[in-house]
């Protein structure tokens, strides 16, 4: 069975960095793309990061480019998503999630499977 977990998560300061985790079980992450969504009160979900393995190519959204980094650990079967210099605006449920696929496609595009979601907060 297809699982996704992500951890990580908090409150932090305007400014600083928090490393999200998304652990994967039932399937190995090494042969597909993975991406990172989230969704902030009162918004539409937005997709902001996918790492596609088929090419190793990391594809970001204009909102987080720069500033977050998408990373994967094959060995634990683990996904990250680095984010530094957080804004207030980050704030968020994050989600990892696949369509098991081995490239990305669109950053908003459907996803298979997701992960419970994890909230971040921005905030001094």
């Amino acid at each position: 069975q297809v699982r996704l977990v992500e951890s990580g998560g908090g409150l932090v300061q305007p400014g600083g960095s928090k490393r999200l985790s998304c652990a994967a079980s039932g399937f190995r992450l090494d042969g597909y793309a993975i991406a990172w969504f989230r969704q902030a009160p009162g918004k539409e979900r937005e997709g902001i990061s996918c790492f596609s393995v088929s090419d190793g190519t990391e594809y970001y959204a204009e909102s987080v480019k720069g500033r977050f980094t998408i990373s994967r650990d094959n060995a634990k079967n683990e996904v990250y998503l680095q984010m530094n210099s957080l804004k207030p605006e980050d704030t968020a449920v994050y989600y990892c999630a696949t369509d098991l696929r081995s490239y990305c496609l669109e950053l908003d595009a459907p996803q298979m499977y997701w992960g419970q979601g994890i909230q971040v907060t921005v905030s001094s």
